[in-house]
């Protein structure tokens, strides 16, 4: 039976441990990273075998292939793609254009993803930027307007969907006020409760019917001063099920990041008891790994009912997408900005 966790892996093919391990505990999806991918035909193979082992042709296989800083997928072998806030420049220019680039360069990317058996983006980034927001979060933004966040992202989550890969939303409610780098402490947010739903809250409510969304470890003072969004019950019911309307497949950002205290066991733990559907766990370290899956519980009831419903939103691209002319259209766009990387 299926566990309600995504794992990484450590290196460019499965190990025997790590076959055995995916085998017993049968993870939801599996997560690369730069660690993981080498050639087209390496990663292809890699897919192939994680679905294997777990006896899921379906089962996910997830990337964070965003563009910018946050490309596991590299020139030479895979073509560049700039940052979010590169498409926001151009919307502030050009509303259309702007609009036209982002659904192009997820169109592209979900073309460079599908080819080597990669069925799930971790993208959007839906997050708002303000003066204050931490350099990991940056130029990974759209913007500092809620609209034009919600509008480039919900373009970029239709080119991945027409390319045939499933969007992630991220990071549910808002990672842009966050000033500390969630990889390595926890942010603390003193923002009031109506400027949080009225700005950062925005773009995730317009992009409500998104298939899977991923929560920010952030703690926010004004709703849940005891515990981040991640593991806090309060934020998963009242914010992101209520406030936001979100019922897709609500997955946790990376558990080994430093933003959450205790073992992997007990932030599993909390995370899965918060009302997280899938922890997801990146870094591949089998004995971490281990510790995951023993606090996982089987995916199952309204989880396993969003994750089925999450993955019946991917179809097979139509016929007929030529690259060679996408590309070149998008390129003329991105030419009537600076592009930042």
């Amino acid at each position: 039976m299926t566990k309600a966790f995504i794992s990484g892996c450590a290196g460019l093919e499965l190990t025997d441990d790590e076959r055995a391990f995916f085998r017993a505990e049968d993870p939801f999806g599996l997560i690369l990273f730069g660690r993981n991918c080498q050639s087209p035909e390496q990663i292809a193979a890699l897919s192939a075998d994680f679905r294997s082992v777990v006896g899921r042709p379906d089962a996910p296989v997830l990337i964070d292939q965003e563009g910018g800083r946050v490309m596991r997928l590299k020139p030479p072998l895979w073509p560049n793609y700039p940052s979010g806030r590169s498409y926001g420049l151009l919307y502030e220019l050009d509303a259309a254009a702007g609009l036209r680039a982002a659904f192009l360069g997820a169109r592209l990317i979900a073309a460079d993803l599908l080819a080597i058996g990669i069925t799930m983006d971790c993208l959007p980034v839906l997050d708002v930027l303000y003066p204050e927001t931490v350099a990991a979060i940056g130029n990974r933004s759209y913007g500092p307007d809620p609209e034009m966040v919600a509008a480039l992202g919900m373009a970029a989550a239709e080119g991945l969907l027409a390319g045939g890969v499933l969007p992630v939303m991220k990071h549910i409610p808002g990672h842009g006020r966050a000033q500390v780098d969630s990889h390595l402490d926890l942010p603390r947010i003193t923002a009031p409760l109506e400027d949080i739903l009225a700005r950062d809250v925005a773009p995730f409510r317009a992009y409500s019917k998104a298939p899977f969304g991923m929560t920010a470890h952030l703690l926010y003072e004004a709703i849940d001063p005891s515990a981040p969004a991640t593991q806090s019950r309060l934020i998963v019911e009242h914010i992101i099920r209520g406030e936001i309307g979100f019922d897709g497949a609500l997955m946790s950002d990376d558990l080994s990041m430093q933003a959450l205290g205790g073992s992997l066991g007990a932030r599993a733990e909390k995370t899965h008891a918060a009302g997280v559907d899938l922890v997801l766990h990146c870094n591949g370290d089998m004995d971490e790994m281990r510790q995951v899956a023993a606090a996982t519980p089987e995916l199952s009831g309204r989880a396993l009912e969003r994750c089925l419903l999450g993955l019946a939103q991917r179809k097979d691209p139509a016929p007929g997408f030529d690259r060679a002319a996408a590309r070149a259209e998008f390129d003329a766009l991105m030419a009537r900005v600076e592009v930042t990387a």
